[in-house]
């Protein structure tokens, strides 16, 4: 079994109340979780690489909790897609 260290230095959510950020960081480590737990994503992480600024585009927000939520998973699986081997 093979374990992945993630550090994540800082997370500035601007305009989110605080059950919205909450939500936003619960749906982000839910989902970022699961996709590093995925072989394929497993690889990719293989050589320990520093990415000071990982630019993901555009991304709607829904509102209420539920979208902050759903953010949250759409900013860690474009975050798991940008590792490559």
């Amino acid at each position: 079994m093979s374990r992945i260290h993630v550090s994540i230095d800082r997370v500035v959510l601007r305009g989110f109340d605080p059950a919205a950020r909450t939500a936003f960081l619960r749906g982000f480590k839910i989902e970022l979780a699961r996709m590093l737990a995925e072989p394929a994503s497993r690889a990719a992480c293989t050589h320990s690489r520093r990415t000071p600024v990982l630019k993901l585009g555009r991304t709607a927000l829904e509102p209420g909790i539920g979208g902050a939520r759903k953010l949250g998973g759409s900013v860690a699986r474009a975050i798991a897609r940008g590792m490559k081997p």
